[in-house]
């Protein structure tokens, strides 16, 4: 996927959970956030950001914060950026578990949930949900950097759909580069951990893939290990 009208700032403070306040050009400006997540270990003040511009002139704000740096790359925060990600790249079949598929259709209800994804290969059917991850803790991808009651009512659906012949999936994109494995973050939501779990004991695959991020693009690259189970960050082991 693509920005347009990029620009360079940097970070000085949230002023709450969608709004920050930026440097661009030397002025403070207030940005919008696109995530709703904490972001804490990495919107720190001086940090380099991405922004978007947008000129309508119906919004409160120019601009929204759609990366910050780190270690020399990029992390890409924005929330909507991972869906289009993974719906460019199953589209494509760039997705190895899943492959060349017939049809695909955005934010499709079922139950009492909406699922990002749904597609068809032949007789099968099936849902994938996509999460994005802006979390690493010593070479570990981690979601959910702040708890996640819808997250947690997300994943027990599609058990339900599972277990009604769907093909159903958890695809986490992780928005940067740089890590080696992915674990549910328990310390910060047992509830989602444990409900990840179950899924993967009821036929629900839990995937996660490493995104490229560049200043203006970011895109799926490649598969990560999954820990089911947890990790410890620390004990990863770096190529």
């Amino acid at each position: 996927m693509k920005y347009r009208n990029r620009v360079q700032g940097s970070f000085e403070k949230k002023l709450n959970r969608f709004i920050a306040e930026v440097y661009v050009n030397g002025i403070k400006e207030q940005v919008h956030i696109k995530n709703t997540g904490r972001l804490t270990n990495l919107l720190q003040p001086g940090v380099e950001v991405l922004l978007e511009l947008n000129d309508r002139p119906n919004r409160k704000t120019r601009f929204s914060l759609i990366s910050v740096a780190k270690e020399g790359g990029w992390v890409n925060i924005d929330s909507l950026a991972s869906n289009r990600m993974a719906y460019e790249a199953l589209k494509a079949g760039k997705l190895a578990e899943f492959g060349a598929v017939n049809y695909i259709q955005r934010e499709v209800t079922y139950g009492d949930s909406r699922f990002d994804l749904y597609f068809e290969k032949a007789a099968e059917k099936g849902f994938i949900e996509v999460k994005g991850v802006t979390l690493e803790q010593g070479g570990a991808a981690m979601f959910p950097d702040a708890p996640t009651s819808r997250g947690t009512k997300h994943v027990l659906e599609l058990i339900k759909a599972a277990q009604e012949g769907y093909t159903c999936a958890i695809l986490f994109i992780v928005q940067m580069k740089g890590c080696h494995a992915f674990a549910p973050h328990r310390e910060m939501d047992p509830a989602f951990a444990n409900a990840l779990r179950q899924a993967s004991l009821q036929g629900v695959q839990i995937l996660a893939y490493d995104a490229r991020v560049e200043e203006d693009a970011c895109m799926i690259d490649a598969p990560l290990p999954v820990h089911i189970e947890g990790i410890e960050a620390r004990k990863i082991n770096r190529p």
